[in-house]
Formats: structure tokens, C-alpha cells, sequence
């Protein structure tokens, strides 16, 4: 069981953001052990097309891989939390190239906690400067062939489900955030408790929480290892599912004969909260169609709208929800 411990000013700090390169470091991992997402096949066989005629792209992955393993701890200086709402890839990037040798030889000799680690990481650690442009390199690589041509729609649900959790976060405070952030996740007294086998002691002592919903991550708040370390943490973000269309699927093709192809592909997409924009980058369709859908969904009252900050989220109803359950969509 790993602990995050809150003191009373830090309970006002906790924020959300996304970012492509937490998304970049953490689809190394998974695209090792495909078994455990299921939902993202479409992916898979995406960037398994694109390594098939990029081999310098394959090298990379294959040497990201030596440090990002499935069960096993990562560095945490390879995902630096970005400074704002949304983080850019160069500049996220930028932060990992300038990290100190004495924190990335720290940082992966902290992995060893847990699993050992590989001869490139033990060597890594010997000779960080050395190190530290081959990382750099192969992120950008990877991140070129499996995020970059991926990464509207899946921003676009990343944003969708922050708007989500922050509206929990204002109707029922840290408790209700915490203890539905993931499956391993409670809420006790000061501290946020993580069922996992880990062991994990991390304090946030005024430096804020940033949280980070991800593609990648399957079914536990995942945070940083070392307390020296900013702390942030990223939990697996709702709907996932829905990052390729399940229209296409036997409950999709039914819905899609009654309410035309278009219209049940944006539908499925309001199983998480969704903005007009945010639904044209994941289907395709024009900002104006999505709009005529939207409206068209509202009015049958399959959908509702509620705006947060200077977005308006659509999301499905009861009604709506009950429609795609019945179709095997929910």
C-alpha cells in the first residue's frame, strides 16, 4: 500500500493538466504487454504499421523499453509534470534533456527498488550525460510514430475527462475526487491511500499535486517513486473505449440505422464529456455537423450540456446512458 500525505495548504493544490510526454513514455510500456488494453487495438495495429517501415523508430522503442517496463518502476525524471493545463511536447521534453546527472542516476537507481534493472539502465546511471541525448532522441522518435499522429483525439478525451473530474472535485471535494480516480484509491483523514503492492511513502509539502489522466494507464493511480521528486500522479482516464469509435460494432451498426451513421458515432463518443471541437478532431466530421448533432441529441434528451469555464461539455443522460447499455455500448 503506497501513501500520499497532504498537509491542510496543500489540499487547495491539487490540479489537472495533460501530457503528451507522460503519454509517450507511458505507451512504451503498453505497447509491451498489449493483453492489458484491450480497447486500444486500434492502436496497436497503428503504430505496428508504422515500425514496420520506420526500423530507427523500432531501435528507439526497443531502447525506451530497457527503461520502462511492464511491472516495473520507471524514472521519474523521463515525465517531469508540466507547468500548466496542457503541456507541450518540446518544451516537456526540453526539461527531460536538462535534467541534473545526479538526479537521473538517483532516479534510476531508485527503480532498483522494486524490480532490478537492465544493463542499459545500470549504465545509464554510470554515465548519465552520455545517457541522457540517446533518451532524448528515442523519445522523440517514439513519440513521432505512436502519439504525435494520435494525439487530437487523444487529447480531446484527456480534456473531456478532467472536465469530468473537476466537477466532482467541486461537488463533493477531495473524498469523492479520490476515491473514484481509480479502482486502487481512498480517501483517509490527510492522506490519499493506494492499494498497490509498492509500498510508496510521498508527502506534498507545498510543492501541489498535478494529476494526469492517461490512455496508458490500466486500473491504478501510478505516482512518482522518489519523495525528492515534484510529486504527480496519472490514473487511467474515463471512456477509453470510446478513443476509437464503438459505433462500428454490432450495438453501433443498430443505433446507426435509427439514427443515421453520423449521429450514433458522436453519441457513443458522450459516454465521457466532450466538446463540439474536441468530437470533430475524433470523428472527422465538420465543427458545424457535430454541432447540428449535438443539437439534435439534446433535444431528444440523449444528451446535456453544462459549460465549464469557457468550454461547453456535452455529455449522455440517463436516458442516453440506458440506450447505449441496451446496445451494448456502455
Amino acid at each position: 500500500m503506497s501513501e500520499v500525505r497532504f498537509e491542510v495548504g496543500d489540499l487547495t493544490d491539487v490540479r489537472f493538466c495533460t501530457s503528451p510526454l507522460w503519454e509517450t513514455v507511458f505507451s512504451v510500456r503498453a505497447y509491451a504487454d498489449p493483453g492489458r488494453f484491450p480497447a486500444l487495438s486500434p492502436w496497436f495495429r497503428a503504430v505496428r504499421e508504422a515500425l514496420a517501415v520506420d526500423p530507427d523508430a523500432a531501435a528507439r522503442w526497443a531502447y525506451l523499453a530497457e527503461f520502462v517496463r511492464p511491472g516495473s518502476w520507471l524514472p521519474d525524471f523521463l515525465t517531469p509534470p508540466p507547468p500548466g493545463r496542457h503541456g507541450d511536447f518540446r518544451d516537456e521534453l526540453a526539461v527531460v534533456l536538462a535534467t541534473p546527472p545526479e538526479t537521473v542516476r538517483a532516479d534510476i537507481l531508485a527503480c532498483a527498488g522494486w524490480t532490478p534493472i537492465t544493463r542499459a539502465a545500470r549504465t545509464a546511471a554510470d554515465h548519465p550525460e552520455e545517457a541522457l541525448p540517446d533518451l532524448g532522441t528515442a523519445i522523440e522518435a517514439w513519440h513521432r510514430v505512436a502519439i504525435a499522429p494520435h494525439w487530437p483525439r487523444m487529447q480531446a478525451l484527456l480534456d473531456g475527462d478532467i472536465a469530468y473530474r473537476t466537477r466532482q472535485l467541486s461537488r463533493g471535494g477531495l473524498r469523492l475526487l479520490f476515491e473514484t480516480l481509480a479502482p486502487n484509491t481512498r480517501w483517509e483523514g490527510d492522506r490519499l491511500i493506494c492499494e498497490d503492492p509498492w509500498d510508496l511513502q510521498l508527502t506534498v509539502a507545498g510543492r501541489g499535486l498535478p494529476l494526469m489522466p492517461s490512455v496508458f494507464a490500466d486500473r491504478r493511480l501510478l505516482c512518482t517513486v522518489r519523495d525528492e521528486s515534484q510529486p504527480a500522479g496519472v490514473y487511467p482516464v474515463r471512456a477509453v473505449g470510446t478513443l476509437w469509435s464503438a459505433a462500428s460494432g454490432v450495438g453501433g451498426a443498430a443505433l446507426g440505422r435509427v439514427l443515421g451513421p453520423a449521429r450514433a458515432e458522436v453519441f457513443t463518443l458522450l459516454i465521457g464529456p466532450a466538446t463540439t471541437s474536441g468530437l470533430a478532431r475524433r470523428t472527422g466530421l465538420s465543427l458545424g455537423a457535430v454541432s447540428q448533432h449535438l443539437t439534435a441529441l439534446h433535444d431528444a434528451g440523449l444528451a446535456r450540456r453544462a459549460r465549464h469555464g469557457r468550454e461547453v461539455y456535452y455529455e449522455v443522460t440517463s436516458v442516453g446512458s440506458a440506450l447505449l447499455r441496451a446496445n451494448g455500448l456502455a
